[in-house]
């Protein structure tokens, strides 16, 4: 008789049972969000995103000019294109403002005699006026806030994640630009994360103007602008350079 009543006491809890988890599921409908539905980006190992721009692929500098305009005078070969000292930097030819960008890059390995900003010194340019330092920065001291990965003479990197000169390295890219009121005045500040061959560098820097060499970093008013490769006299090279408008 115990028996029967225990196993008529488990029927009787199963509808119960049944619809209490009936309304759990109707409570957490409530916050599921269906729309919208997140475009699909193919992520191929080894190649750019599939809603990426290819700015250099290998092959050909088709989406760069020379800085004053005209034909990028850089040199291409083996994959990888390589600043020509002397020659200025180049730039894209399409303007970009906040973007996720891809830069590989390698310096030289012919180090002798060379040191601190001397050696392997190039920079990547966000608005063609804010740099990201590019500098062979394997056992070579120089000022932080002017090693490799740093946001030239405003943020030291978070840590040194260089690579030995003749390596090559990576720099993924979370831009967002400053925003200015049609007043020209600054509404928001420019503000950048970096990660140096995979490693977090730069976290959400909030950044006080444009680079400068001498002097206190200040906002001009600007639009969007090219991405820009500094020839700073040294024979550092470039690949696998793509870009995600965001």
């Amino acid at each position: 008789m115990k028996h029967a009543l225990t196993i008529a006491a488990c029927l009787l809890a199963v509808p119960a049972f049944a619809q209490d988890q009936t309304e759990r599921q109707r409570e957490a409908a409530k916050t599921e969000v269906w729309e919208p539905v997140p475009a699909t980006v193919a992520t191929p190992e080894g190649a750019a995103p599939s809603d990426a721009i290819v700015l250099f692929d290998g092959t050909s500098l088709d989406a760069w000019e020379a800085e004053e305009g005209g034909e990028a005078p850089w040199t291409v070969a083996d994959g990888a294109m390589t600043v020509v000292s002397g020659s200025k930097g180049i730039r894209t030819k399409e303007s970009f403002c906040d973007v996720q960008l891809h830069v590989e890059w390698r310096s030289p390995t012919d180090i002798e005699g060379f040191d601190s900003q001397d050696r392997g010194n190039s920079g990547v340019f966000l608005h063609e006026i804010y740099e990201i330092q590019v500098l062979d920065s394997s056992d070579n001291p120089t000022y932080p806030n002017g090693q490799a990965a740093s946001i030239y003479k405003q943020a030291i990197p978070l840590v040194n994640a260089s690579r030995a000169p003749g390596e090559w390295q990576e720099y993924d890219i979370i831009w967002k630009s400053p925003r200015f009121s049609e007043g020209g005045g600054l509404e928001s500040p420019a503000r950048v994360t970096v990660l140096h061959n995979g490693v977090l560098v730069q976290d959400d820097v909030v950044l006080s103007g444009k680079t400068e060499y001498i002097g206190a970093p200040s906002y001009p008013v600007h639009d969007c602008a090219p991405i820009y490769l500094q020839d700073h006299d040294s024979e550092v090279s470039f690949r696998n350079i793509w870009v995600r408008k965001l």
